[in-house]
């Protein structure tokens, strides 16, 4: 599986709207084949930071995602309301999916 963390920060006046610019590449993207989960999450420190946590099932999927139409709106929705540049994990990782917690499993 190929793991995603992007870390945006956002200028103060888009903060507020920010899933809603990203709603249309959202939903294209959860509807690739390959795509295992796309998730945002809004900073409870700072209202203007907003991590998206990711997942393709192989590089392939990853691939095809990076090459879509829908990935290419969504650079250009969110390039407009950036303040800085995005920040980026990407690693490879031998499982599919979210696993359990083994120190919290009911």
């Amino acid at each position: 599986m190929i793991f995603i963390a992007v870390r945006f920060t956002v200028r103060p006046e888009h903060a507020d709207t920010w899933l809603d610019r990203v709603a249309d590449f959202t939903r294209a993207t959860r509807e690739e084949p390959g795509n295992l989960f796309f998730d945002w999450s809004r900073s409870v420190e700072d209202p203007n930071r907003y991590v998206l946590l990711e997942a393709f099932a192989d590089a392939e999927a990853g691939a095809a995602h990076v090459a879509s139409e829908h990935f290419r709106a969504g650079l250009e929705a969110m390039g407009a309301a950036i303040a800085a540049t995005p920040e980026i994990i990407n690693v490879e990782v031998p499982q599919q999916g979210w696993g359990a917690m083994a120190e919290l499993a009911r």
